[in-house]
């Protein structure tokens, strides 16, 4: 798909060119190509002026008029091909006031960020780089353009963007770029918190998240965002004592192991990612892995046998989602010792070398335990509320969900069988023992 996008966007380019225009591919695309890496999408920067794209072009939006950005439409993907620009003043730190088109590549490249995206490639794939992009790049190196702090007070974002680039390709932060980065860290403030999450969630599901992290650390920059977050904290923790974050699948369980690692709860998880303006789903996914973790870390605290140890696994699932419950087994898998807390003896900081056996059960047989349950959820019951009810011959109420959830607890437990009669039966007596409890 690859080559055929790139086919499509010098395509584009050099219909450009025939009818009179400059046009070259532009930005991440140019450098991911450079470096041999795949290209997710082209973005094409041309002389022509939005009109005159339009008019070439038969499937064109108008997705960025006001910046002179026309996606023409190949095929079902569409390219962005921007007219050159000088941009005028900023405000918020993020955004230019004005916009004026001009027809210089080099002077449209100078405003760019840092000097890996500031190349392009001509229609015969020449490229084209007044800024020493490749160099810096051969040399592992992340250097904005022309003077850092100018480019970071135009728009803060790029400094996020600056530590998110410096993990994702493995640089160092050219000294200036550095300075001014640490000088100008403040002006996050200004930054929307979406934007901010959007480059964090990049970072962890990164090809270094252990390296964002140190860097994060380093500028202090989840100090400074728009609201106090506690992933703030991260920087309290010595960058050598993170295990290899790659060893976790994705970057919603990456973040969940930050937060059970700085030991926020379950509620603080979910406000936390919520001023971060992550979405429901996932506030809720990380939230349950968390109150699943509390409810587990309790019970390792008494050091539970094996048999033990499956029922709190089982009943952690009933409470939490099985999902939550797969998601703590990898984390466990990758620093479970340390997530559950020190044994007697042991520095802090440090990880014991073997977690307890009841850990080990969790890790190595976690997922079968859940597998093997008669029944994980209401739904798997062979026996319904409506059925409960009428075999009981009284009015639906609150013991109606709290007889279904013993049911359904001592079934996944392997206590009872997952059958219509058997149900009945130890509905008759858990219905029984709550009428002569009476009521909380």
């Amino acid at each position: 798909m690859s080559g055929q996008m790139r086919s499509a966007a010098l395509a584009i380019v050099r219909r450009l060119n025939d009818n009179g225009h400059q046009a070259y591919l532009v930005g991440g695309c140019v450098r991911d190509e450079m470096l041999g890496r795949p290209v997710k999408d082209y973005d094409i920067a041309t002389s022509a002026l939005p009109e005159q794209v339009q008019a070439l072009f038969k499937r064109t939006v108008p997705t960025g008029l006001q910046h002179g950005t026309v996606t023409v439409v190949s095929d079902r993907v569409p390219y962005e091909v921007t007219t050159f620009r000088r941009e005028g003043g900023y405000e918020a730190f993020r955004r230019p006031t004005e916009v004026e088109y001009i027809d210089s590549l080099q002077e449209d490249l100078q405003r760019r960020d840092f000097t890996m995206n500031a190349m392009a490639l001509d229609a015969e794939g020449g490229l084209v780089d007044p800024f020493g992009g490749m160099a810096d790049l051969r040399q592992g190196v992340l250097r904005c353009v022309g003077t850092a702090e100018e480019r970071f007070r135009e728009d803060a974002l790029r400094m996020l963007r600056c530590l998110r680039f410096a993990s994702e390709y493995t640089l160092r932060i050219e000294e200036r770029t550095w300075e001014a980065l640490r000088e100008c860290i403040g002006l996050l403030q200004h930054i929307a918190m979406e934007r901010c999450r959007a480059e964090l969630e990049r970072m962890l599901g990164g090809a270094d998240p252990n390296r964002a992290l140190a860097l994060l650390a380093d500028s202090g920059a989840l100090r400074h965002t728009k609201a106090e977050v506690e992933l703030a904290e991260l920087d309290g923790i010595p960058a050598e004592s993170w295990p290899g974050l790659l060893g976790i699948p994705s970057s919603d369980e990456r973040l969940a192991y930050l937060y059970l690692r700085l030991g926020v709860d379950a509620s603080g998880i979910s406000e936390d990612m919520k001023r971060l303006t992550y979405s429901n789903a996932q506030r809720d996914a990380a939230s349950r892995t968390g109150a699943a973790h509390e409810y587990l870390s309790g019970i390792a605290a008494g050091g539970p046998s094996e048999g033990e140890a499956k029922d709190a696994w089982i009943r952690a699932s009933l409470r939490h989602g099985a999902d939550a419950l797969l998601r703590l087994r990898q984390l466990y898998a990758l620093d479970g010792p340390r997530l559950l807390g020190r044994r007697d003896g042991e520095a802090a900081g440090d990880a014991p070398a073997e977690g307890p056996a009841f850990l080990e059960a969790w890790i190595s047989q976690g997922e079968a335990w859940l597998e093997a349950r008669p029944a994980g959820s209401l739904k798997e019951l062979r026996l319904s509320g409506q059925e409960l009810v009428g075999h009981l011959g009284e009015k639906p109420g609150p013991w109606t969900g709290q007889v279904l959830g013993r049911l359904l607890e001592e079934t996944a437990l392997g206590h009872l069988p997952n059958d219509r009669e058997r149900l009945l039966e130890a509905a008759e007596q858990i219905y029984e023992s709550l009428q002569k409890k009476g009521p909380a």
